[in-house]
Formats: C-alpha cells, structure tokens, sequence
C-alpha cells in the first residue's frame, strides 16, 4: 500500500524508498490515522536527512514526529565518523539535553489529594519558571566551567540531592567528552543565573498518580505502585543550550560548504564529525548536556525540599533522569559488526533493552526506563526499553504526545484562563507565570498520547509499564 509517497512495511512501519540525494531510506513508526494526520514537512524532513554524508541504516521518524527546524521533531540518525559522518545542530535541537526526570514519593494519592491545594502553591513558589527566570544560585564564569564539566555530580556536591541519584541518571550524570571552552562566553553569561529554573514553553513540574500497571515485573524494577504518587519535571540547558545551537548553526552553514555539503535547507547545517568544526560542537553540546543534568537535579532538590514543607518526612527517591536532545557516540550492531556511530535523537529518548552492559545493575533485567511526558489533561506514561528497539531504531523511542497544532494556532483557538478551569473542574491544579503559555500547551494542541504510546508499544520502540495522570501542574 502507498500513501504520500509512503509503502507500507508493517502494520507499524512506513518506507520513503531512497530517491535524488537520500543515501538511506526513511523510515517513519506509526499506524494509518497518525499517518493520514502527519504534515507532510514530516516526511520531507526525514528525507533530508537520509541525504546527509554518512548516514547509516535509515533515517528514523517516531510515532510522535512533527515538524522541526531541520530534523523532525521525533527524528533518528546515526552518522559513521570514519564514512565522512557529521554531527548536526539542527539535529540535536536548541533546548540540547531537554529530558524528564521523575521521582516516587511514596505517598497514596489520597494523602496527596488532602494538601493539594498547599502543595501546588509550595512548588509555585519554590520552583522558579518562565520566561528568563533566575534561581538563587549564582555563578562565577569558572564555577560555570566546572558546572559544564561536572554536571549533576556538581549539583550533588553543592548538596542538591544524595550521591544515590547518580546511579539512576542518564550517563550516571556526567556527559564525557565536554569542553566548556567550546561555549562561548555569551552562552555561559546567559545561563550564569538561570540554574535551577524551569524556563517556559512546554516545560514543566507535574504532581502525578500512578492509574494502571502494565508490566508487573517492570514497574516492580521500577518502584511504581498503583495508587501512589510521583512527581515529572521536564526541562533542559535554558538560555545556554540554545545559544549554542544558535552560535553552531552559523558555523556550521558555513563548514558544510566549505565540506562540499549540499543542504536542501540551511538548517541542516552540519560538518563533519573529524572537522574542527564538528569537534567544537561536540565539546559545547556535552558541556550543555551537563548544564541540563545539573539544572534537573537542582530542580530535583528543590522539589524535596518543597514537598518536606507540605509532607514532613517525605522521601522522593529518583526514578531516572534522560534527555531527549542529544547525540551519542554510541556502539551499535550494523550488518553483522560493531560500529562506533554518533546517534542524533531530536525529540525522541534513548530506550535501551534489557541485557545493555551501560544500563545500572537495577534496570539490566528489564531494560531502561523511557520517561514519555504527557498533556497537562492527559496521562504521562513510563515504558522500557527493549531489545527489538535496539534493532530497529538504534535503541530509540518517543519523549511524548507530540503537537497537532503549533503554538501560534493553539493561541487562536484557546485561552489560557479557559484551560486552567476546565482542568480544575477535573481536579488538576495548574500554577503557571503565564496564561498564553497555558495555551499554547493546551491539551488538545496535542496528539492522542494513549495512541502514540500503544504505537510505540506494539512496534517495539519500548513497552509499556504504567499510566501516570496529572494531579498538580506548575508551568512558566
């Protein structure tokens, strides 16, 4: 069957067949209807990519892609650094190392549910969001070095949170390979009081409860019970991952001409991985990994603290921290041998399956917790990753819902204060700086995540193992 110059391959998996520049073919994960609704830049984007120098296997589009600047949001590479392979701003993102972070609290939702209302107003006041937010931490420029370098291990050592949640972050918290002298000194100055703050958009700190199980075994690895609560903050490197991105893009439309690269637009900017160029990047790019590491576990912290005020006594223990605007020099089986590769996820979260040597002894037995945040009205979901990921999409899923209209269109058809009552009246409070930004995040300015998440699931990017649902948002 072919549909928008796409042949169905499985039930799940839609080909656009190499054709002019593609090197590789592309290779977009979703079911008929997701199709039908998908814009069309969808599958220009992922065409695109496949044309890059290097490329290997396919270039990828998860259930919950949408247009993007350059790569699709919800878009996969893997380049080979010894066939002329290069590394993309575009393909990383602006907001590089946005991820989520959830922690258990180990509390009942009815527990919850009794202070609610105090709760929401504690995390509203201790949580600093939107637009250019400042924390109360402040930075020297070689404290910021050190940040860059040490990631949530400098967090830990400045005591935000216990050597323990190391363990169960992305890298155990430390991206390798930075260089802060990579970053230029306007980015560094940008991010000199933002630490520990939530930032705008679609950021943000979510109180959840736990409604359903999907795979005992899992969320018992996990330490997710039906019926308690947990708290998701999603959130990334603020004003310095995207003056990188901004600085790069530059250098990069430049770098690419001067490599003999033919861009079908300019922000696909990219170089080579062995060019000067390319080097710099990865050093910025890992130093703003570890911006964002370092921002989520101080905002980890700071939640603790937050809640011991509402709940004296309470424990928040990390589940997993992981990031969904990266690229990884990473290992992966390719046509039978192993091959160093440089793995570009813009929107989309690492997933490795169970049995991965790099996974923490904890989750080697049932494979990587996948954080997938949700809607404000909706569900967030924990899935794991899984071995046929591993196959088919270099260990890779979906980080959420995805968006069905831009924020622009979302602005046009909802109002902020609209949104806050209509959840309230379903018992979801939401604390946020701004009500345009409330409505640019509106629910239905999204995918169905319940569907993009059973996709995901039945296509093997990871499974599911449970249902969280919103209880308490704070937004910029």
């Amino acid at each position: 069957m072919q549909k928008s110059g796409l042949t169905r391959k499985s039930e799940f998996e839609w080909i656009v067949e190499p054709r002019g520049r593609m090197r590789v073919p592309g290779v977009i994960f979703a079911d008929e209807r997701l199709i039908e609704e998908m814009d069309d830049k969808v599958r220009d984007q992922v065409s695109n990519v496949a044309g890059l120098p290097g490329i290997v296997k396919a270039s990828f589009a998860m259930p919950d892609a949408h247009w993007g600047y350059g790569f699709p949001i919800g878009g996969v590479a893997a380049f080979d650094p010894g066939d002329g392979g290069v590394v993309s701003a575009g393909g990383v993102g602006f907001d590089i190392s946005c991820g989520v972070r959830t922690m258990l609290t180990g509390l009942p939702r009815s527990e919850v549910e009794k202070h609610k209302e105090k709760l929401a107003d504690v995390l509203f006041a201790r949580i600093p969001a939107g637009v250019g937010s400042r924390g109360d931490i402040r930075l020297s420029l070689s404290e910021m070095d050190a940040l860059l370098r040490e990631g949530a291990e400098w967090a830990v050592r400045r005591g935000y949170g216990p050597d323990e949640d190391l363990e169960r972050i992305e890298e155990r918290g430390r991206m390798e390979g930075a260089d802060p002298s990579c970053v230029s000194r306007q980015a560094k100055q940008r991010q000199l009081e933002e630490m520990g703050t939530l930032g705008s958009g679609n950021h943000y700190l979510e109180v959840q409860w736990i409604s359903e199980i999907f795979d005992e075994a899992a969320a018992a690895a996990f330490g997710l019970r039906e019926g308690e609560t947990a708290v998701s903050i999603h959130c990334g490197s603020r004003g310095l991952g995207h003056q990188i991105g901004t600085d790069f893009l530059r250098e990069m439309a430049v770098e690419a001409g001067r490599a003999g690269i033919a861009l079908p637009e300019r922000e696909l900017a990219c170089a080579p991985i062995r060019s000067e160029v390319g080097r710099r990047y990865l050093g910025a790019m890992r130093s703003a990994i570890n911006c964002a590491l370092a921002n989520r576990q101080i905002l980890g912290e700071l939640t603790r603290r937050a809640f011991r005020e509402v709940f004296p006594g309470c424990r928040l223990r990390l589940l997993y921290d992981v990031s969904h605007n990266t690229c990884k020099e990473e290992q992966h089986a390719l046509d039978g041998a192993r091959r160093t590769l440089f793995v570009h996820r813009k929107g989309a979260t690492r997933a490795w399956g169970p049995g991965h040597p790099l996974l923490p002894e904890i989750f080697r037995g049932v494979g990587q917790p996948v954080l997938v945040g949700g809607t404000m009205g909706t569900a967030s979901f924990v899935m794991a990753g899984t071995r046929r990921s591993m196959d088919i999409a270099f260990g890779s899923a979906i980080h959420g819902a995805g968006r069905r209209l831009s924020r622009r269109r979302a602005t046009r058809e909802y109002r902020g204060g609209q949104v806050i009552g209509e959840l309230a009246r379903r018992g979801i409070l939401v604390r946020a700086k701004s009500q345009r930004g409330v409505a640019e995040e509106a629910p239905a300015a999204y995918k169905d995540v319940s569907e993009v998440v059973e996709i995901a699931h039945r296509a093997g990017l990871a499974r599911k193992v449970a249902r969280l649902e919103p209880l308490v948002v704070v937004k910029g």
